[in-house]
C-alpha cells in the first residue's frame, strides 16, 4: 500500500512540475508581449498606408514564388537524373507556377494597364 502511495505522489510531483513549467513559459510570453510592444501611429495619408501594405504583401508573395521556383528547378534536375518523364512534367509545371507567382505584381500591372 505504501508503494502505491509513493508512486502516486511521484506522479503528482511530475505533473505539478510540468504544469508549473508550462505556466512559467506562458507567463514569460505574456511578459514579453507587455515589455516589447511598440506604439504604431497611423501615417498622414491613408492611401500611403494601403500602398505600403500592398508592397509588403507582394514582397511576401514574391518570396514564396522564388521558393517554388527553386523547388521546380530541383525537380527538373532530379527528373533528368532519374529519367522520369512524369517527374519532369511536374517539375516544369512547378517551375512555371513559380515564375507566375514571382512576377504576379508585374502581371497584374500589365492586366490593369
Amino acid at each position: 500500500m505504501k508503494k502505491l502511495n509513493k508512486n502516486n505522489s511521484l506522479l503528482k510531483n511530475k505533473r505539478n512540475k510540468k504544469i508549473s513549467r508550462i505556466f512559467a513559459v506562458y507567463a514569460a510570453i505574456v511578459f514579453c508581449f507587455f515589455c516589447f510592444n511598440t506604439v504604431a501611429y497611423a501615417a498622414g495619408d491613408p492611401l500611403t498606408v494601403i500602398n505600403n501594405l500592398s508592397t509588403f504583401i507582394f514582397g511576401i508573395i514574391r518570396a514564396v514564388g522564388i521558393i517554388i521556383l527553386g523547388w521546380g528547378i530541383v525537380q527538373v534536375g532530379l527528373s533528368f537524373q532519374a529519367h522520369d518523364p512524369s517527374q519532369r512534367a511536374n517539375g516544369f509545371l512547378t517551375l512555371a507556377g513559380g515564375i507566375i507567382i514571382t512576377f504576379a505584381k508585374e502581371i497584374l500591372d500589365l492586366i490593369i494597364g
